[in-house]
């Protein structure tokens, strides 16, 4: 009777375990992660470390470099991508505050990057964050195609963090969805 009590315990401390860990790293705004994560092939747990990361999931958020939205886009990256992505829509830097918006513009530039860097997440984590001609440059000067050291502290932090968001996206929800 003890083992069966003992078991019960076990199966409810890890449903609690889950939640909170679900509570932590939320599933939001899913209809437009997995549109955007299907139309340009990029992975949704990834797309929500970036949003997590970024901006913990504020639409509102703006950041001391003026970047904006859920996914922190600046107003140079903006024009790039609106320019890539869009060119005759008539959207306009202040629509990146829009959800749908701000997820559709960095699902596209983190593909870009994981395109641009061979699929490597922490190489295309790292452009994410400061732009493909200091990783191009960081690159070049160590004779590699993809980041294993991060020279800047703010990269360093910021690949880390994308880092262990994308791994605890994937191992909370293919846990919870009984995909391992």
């Amino acid at each position: 009777m003890a083992a069966i009590a003992a078991l019960g315990l076990k199966s409810f401390v890890e449903d609690e375990i889950l939640d909170v860990k679900q509570a932590i790293y939320p599933l939001k705004y899913m209809d437009s992660v997995e549109k955007y994560a299907q139309e340009f092939g990029i992975d949704k747990y990834l797309i929500l470390a970036v949003i997590k990361t970024e901006s913990g999931f504020d639409p509102n958020a703006k950041s001391d470099a003026d970047a904006i939205g859920l996914t922190q886009i600046t107003e140079e990256a903006f024009a790039w991508i609106k320019l890539k992505l869009c060119p005759r829509e008539d959207i306009v830097f202040e629509d990146l505050y829009n959800p749908d918006t701000s997820i559709r513009f960095g699902a596209y530039y983190m593909s870009r990057n994981l395109e641009r860097y061979s699929g490597d997440v922490s190489t295309a984590a790292a452009a994410y964050h400061s732009g493909w001609g200091t990783v191009d440059k960081l690159l070049k000067e160590n004779n590699t195609e993809i980041l294993t050291e991060f020279p800047y502290t703010q990269m360093e932090n910021y690949v880390y963090k994308i880092n262990k968001a994308y791994n605890a996206y994937q191992q909370i929800y293919n846990v919870s969805e009984g995909e391992i």
